[in-house]
């Protein structure tokens, strides 16, 4: 009998992977995209942050002016020892920091989705202009408003005006934290329209690799063959027909011929 042969190495083909997918390349390692290939460089990203601060903050304006304007006036009177509260139970200065957050959250809910249509594949610096432009824009607020409201000089107010006379109190902000309204409303709703609209890389179509990927069948190729080769065991492999032999059954065996004929 012939001795086994040593079965010749199996020599992949060359990987086309056919019309409509890219070729594999060298080594099987797929390169990645340059930075800003799908979207804004990291310069361009800091453009559109620090213009979208300055437009924030200019917007401040309009919330200081609206503060001013829908703000309730805190009464005082004087008589000839100090100056009073008019109403001591009322809650007009209450209603001034009130006034102030209301105004800032509805800033914050109306700037995140204009800030998120505007830059909508903006990256972390868009988000940190977004917030650091509404600090900005509330800390302007404040003070024009305390600017454009009633004198801050109480005592010479109440000179000017007279004994027993009504008049406002200065618009003044009590609660700080009310500065932090607008940034905070607005990362919260730039979230929440990031997490439901935001893009989203593109899904496979299938659960299995690709042909041309790695764990992948490439054209002309079954899952476990290659081009010309059958899927039983090969020449010289364990259960395999060693070379000049047919695959069975062999002289001898149930359903063979018999080697002298009956």
């Amino acid at each position: 009998m012939t001795a086994p042969l040593t079965p010749p190495p199996h020599h992949q083909p060359a990987h086309d992977p056919g019309p409509g997918f890219p070729a594999a390349p060298a080594g099987g390692h797929v390169p990645l995209a340059p930075y800003g290939e799908d979207g804004p460089d990291m310069k361009t990203e800091v453009r559109q942050a620090a213009v979208t601060t300055v437009v924030l903050a200019v917007c401040g304006v309009l919330l200081g002016l609206l503060w001013v304007w829908l703000a309730p006036h805190v009464p005082l009177i004087a008589d000839a020892q100090a100056v009073y509260l008019k109403d001591s139970e009322g809650e007009q200065a209450v209603g001034v920091d009130g006034v102030f957050t209301l105004l800032a959250i509805g800033f914050g809910v109306l700037s995140a989705p204009a800030v998120f249509l505007a830059r909508r594949h903006g990256g972390v610096p868009v988000v940190v202009a977004l917030a650091l432009g509404g600090l900005l824009g509330g800390l302007i607020a404040w003070r024009l408003g305390i600017w454009l409201g009633p004198a801050q000089d109480v005592t010479a107010h109440a000179r000017q005006v007279g004994k027993g006379v009504t008049f406002d109190a200065p618009l003044e902000l009590k609660a700080k934290g009310a500065l932090l309204a607008w940034p905070v409303a607005a990362i919260l709703v730039h979230l929440a329209l990031t997490a439901l609209f935001g893009p989203r890389d593109p899904e496979e179509e299938t659960g299995g690799p690709y042909p041309g990927e790695s764990g992948g069948p490439y054209k002309g190729e079954s899952e476990n063959t290659y081009p010309g080769e059958s899927a039983g065991p090969y020449p010289g492999e364990p259960g395999g027909p060693y070379p000049g032999q047919s695959q069975g059954p062999y002289p001898g065996q149930p359903g063979s011929p018999h080697p002298h004929g009956s």
